[in-house]
């Protein structure tokens, strides 16, 4: 029997370092600069986010979701491609925000590429051109 891999722990030390990169703290860490601390700090929650949303997706430990690992790939792909967008036109309003960071719209904006670019793939590949005829 397959366990499920536990995505809580990596979900809350997820939240705890983006949601530090809103928070002004003074940690200046081992090259001196406090922005880049936070920043840092703020990718790599970036990544525990990510990573708790895989193992709870797939129900598996690992990085990159394959199109084996995909229940229904020909409808999914095009839901993943619109979240794709809407992360894109969002992070376009979060470059306008004053309070933000300088470059969460940039970092979120390569988020919605990625993310665009996987669904865009899958599509290829199950539906459109590159699909394998039986």
């Amino acid at each position: 029997m397959e366990q499920n891999p536990n995505w809580s722990i990596l979900t809350i030390l997820g939240f705890v370092g983006v949601i530090q990169t809103l928070v002004d703290l003074p940690v200046p860490g081992p090259w001196g600069a406090s922005s880049f601390t936070q920043g840092t700090i703020g990718l790599a929650g970036l990544v525990c986010l990510y990573l708790a949303w895989f193992r709870r997706t797939f129900r598996s430990t690992g990085v990159l979701p394959i199109i084996e690992r995909w229940s229904n790939p020909h409808i999914s792909s095009k839901k993943v491609m619109i979240v794709g967008v809407l992360t894109i036109l969002i992070s376009v309003i979060i470059g306008q925000i004053s309070f933000m960071p300088a470059p969460a719209g940039l970092i979120v904006h390569l988020i919605g590429w990625l993310i665009l670019l996987n669904g865009f793939y899958v599509w290829l590949v199950v539906n459109g051109p590159l699909r394998e005829e039986e």
